[in-house]
């Protein structure tokens, strides 16, 4: 029996297009409306107690309703509300962030570059390579290189070097110039009998076959996360961003960084490539941020490439991009205090603390019939549901069984997200010890359901 819409959901219905939704069962499951949070709670408007296990979109470190951060938006507010970037015009707290991004940056930093998201962080990523390589007198360096399963976001760029077939089906996407190469997920894409070195080396010799093919002088960048996280939250084999460097540095591609979801603290460093052996050129923030108490995303840009921009700027006239809400005074003057919380709080040693707790109550999981392979980096974490975990087989992806096992989870109050089949965690950094266990008590009340209902369907015939 359908439960009746309530006038919110029918209105929202009538009037909102839901991103990443399955607008056909929309109607009949009905929108959940968020009303207000605290912590790492969030409610909804029927009074409905959720833990956020998924920090909303990987991105509010600091949980909801941090009281210091309302009022330094409330203080920007009153003082300038607005004013952009254009024309070497700025603002104090985009001055301020930008000197912050520059000291914690995991390698020499120049310039900052604001925009509103990681999308147009990405974006711009892009248009700022091409530039540079024109300015070098190099037209014909253009390729850029990303990975299977990668998520750089959703505008037409971003959305070209992301590698999900979803975001490119019936898109029109990708673009020509974009290369997708090998996704480093062992448990996912090794051989039988592969160990985790033999899967890097195949995968670097992968890498190194295709700029060959390509043309390394055809080919400018590769970007990556170093924790994949809407692919479903991969954590890179070690040594693997050790063993492909190298070939981008002898066919002088760039390495863009997309810390988007892994930035500020999430990995138990401030940056996952501290995590994760990486050694980039250009940095993408976003997300973490902030906490997403406004948005903001940013492009962090070294000094070989800001003397190309200058040079091509004398030769044009102007740097001709930028956006009209990118360094916006609110999201930089929260960026600052954000920032000033993580460390004045300690965020990331809090973080660090509970990775032993987040990693033991994963693996726990791993003997839960459902479940194919948990994995985690820092305080994000993902786990996979497989039809047979002896041979690793997938359910059929018409099936839902991630959807479905995320509807039970919403039942147990628990907001988790399904990438496929696959259950990713990401909770506010600020969640305590009982909320952890809460987190995972709930989950594995939400996969037993899902285990019951998997076996009265025989989703499992092959």
């Amino acid at each position: 029996m359908t439960t009746p819409l309530t006038n919110l959901q029918a209105r929202d219905l009538d009037a909102v297009l839901h991103p990443y939704s399955p607008l056909h069962k929309l109607r009949s499951i009905g929108p959940t409306i968020m009303s207000h949070g605290k912590g790492v709670f969030i409610y909804d408007t029927q009074g409905n107690e959720y833990i956020e296990g998924m920090a909303g979109l990987w991105c509010t470190g600091l949980g909801f309703g941090d009281e210091e951060m309302i009022e330094a938006a409330d203080a920007q507010m009153r003082s300038l509300p607005y004013y952009h970037q254009f024309g070497g015009r700025g603002t104090e707290p985009a001055i301020e962030l930008a000197e912050k991004l520059k000291e914690l940056a995991p390698v020499p930093i120049s310039k900052v570059f604001y925009t509103s998201s990681g999308s147009e962080a990405n974006d711009t990523q892009i248009k700022l390579v091409w530039y540079y390589n024109n300015a070098m007198g190099r037209p014909k360096k253009k390729k850029i290189i990303s990975r299977i399963k990668a998520y750089h976001g959703v505008t037409l760029m971003a959305a070209s070097l992301t590698g999900l077939p979803a975001n490119h089906m019936d898109f029109d996407l990708p673009f020509d110039g974009i290369l997708h190469t090998d996704c480093p997920h062992h448990y996912r894409f090794g051989t039988d009998g592969e160990s985790e070195g033999e899967f890097v080396a195949r995968l670097a010799k992968s890498l190194e076959a295709m700029i060959e093919r390509e043309g390394g002088d055809t080919i400018a960048a590769m970007i990556a996360e170093p924790v994949m996280g809407a692919g479903g939250v991969i954590v890179p084999p070690s040594g693997y961003f050790e063993a492909i460097q190298p070939i981008l540095k002898q066919h002088d591609i760039l390495l863009i960084d997309d810390e988007v979801i892994n930035g500020f603290g999430r990995t138990g460093a401030w940056w996952g490539a501290q995590s994760h052996g990486m050694k980039p050129d250009t940095i993408s923030v976003a997300k973490q941020l902030t906490s997403a108490y406004a948005p903001l995303g940013a492009v962090m840009i070294p000094d070989f490439m800001m003397d190309a921009l200058e040079a091509q700027s004398e030769k044009i006239g102007v740097f001709g991009h930028g956006y009209t809400y990118g360094g916006h005074p609110l999201g930089c003057a929260l960026g600052v205090k954000a920032l000033e919380i993580y460390e004045r709080r300690d965020i990331l040693g809090h973080v660090r603390s509970l990775i032993p707790q987040f990693e033991q109550r994963l693996a726990q999981l791993a003997d839960h019939p459902l479940v194919g392979e948990v994995r985690s980096s820092g305080l994000m974490g993902g786990v996979e549901l497989v039809a047979d975990k002896a041979t690793k087989r997938p359910f059929d992806p018409k099936q839902t069984v991630g959807m479905q096992t995320s509807i039970f989870a919403q039942n147990h109050g628990l907001i988790t997200r399904a990438i496929g089949d696959t259950m990713a965690l990401c909770p506010p950094m600020v969640i305590q010890e009982d909320e952890l266990n809460a987190l995972f008590d709930r989950l594995e009340q939400s996969l037993n359901d899902a285990e019951a209902w998997v076996e009265k369907e025989n989703l499992r015939a092959a």
